[in-house]
């Protein structure tokens, strides 16, 4: 039996629709291949090739609240990043960002104030994790964020330097300013 649509609205056909959803999903996996090739773990320099921790001290235009909010809210992690994001914002939940490019769980959560994490890419050997630390301090109306990244493996510390750079805080400040 045929239905037919009298409203005088466009009904696509089912052979637009089809060709919409395989677009779209082209599309996405353009940009998450894109992605991945951004992420490609570049050799370390010599001089940073035994380090496994990074630091940074940053400031951003933006409460604390709404740095905390963005890192933990899936659909604004999204917005800022240009990729998918899966996130259980609660102690113990997990995540997956940049369409599962990174993966871990939240260690610790206090709101507003730090975020603790297990944080891995996806090409690191199964059970090998780091701890991300994000530690917000308000100042008047925007924030400091003190970060710290420990225990990688030796020899990433310039392919994680520069993802923290071009993927977070660079997105990231355009995105809350």
């Amino acid at each position: 039996m045929k239905s037919e649509v009298h409203s005088g609205a466009f009904a696509p056909t089912r052979r637009a629709m089809i060709a919409g959803v395989s677009a779209s999903l082209g599309a996405l996996a353009a940009r998450n291949a894109f992605a991945q090739a951004q992420m490609q773990e570049k050799p370390a320099s010599p001089t940073h090739a035994g380090l496994t921790s990074i630091h940074y001290d940053i400031d951003f235009k933006a409460t604390p609240q709404r740095i905390y909010t963005a890192l933990l809210d899936a659909k604004q992690f999204a917005a800022f990043t240009g990729l998918p994001a899966e996130i259980d914002a609660t102690p113990g939940g997990a995540f997956s960002l940049f369409g599962g490019l990174i993966l871990g769980r939240n260690i610790e959560l206090v709101e507003n104030q730090r975020i603790v994490q297990a944080w891995r890419p996806a090409s690191w050997e199964a059970g090998v994790y780091s701890i991300v630390h994000f530690e917000l301090k308000p100042r008047g109306t925007e924030a400091s964020l003190a970060f710290d990244h420990t225990g990688f493996p030796a020899g990433l510390y310039d392919h994680l330097d520069a993802g923290w750079h071009s993927h977070y805080w660079e997105p990231m400040k355009k995105y809350l300013a």
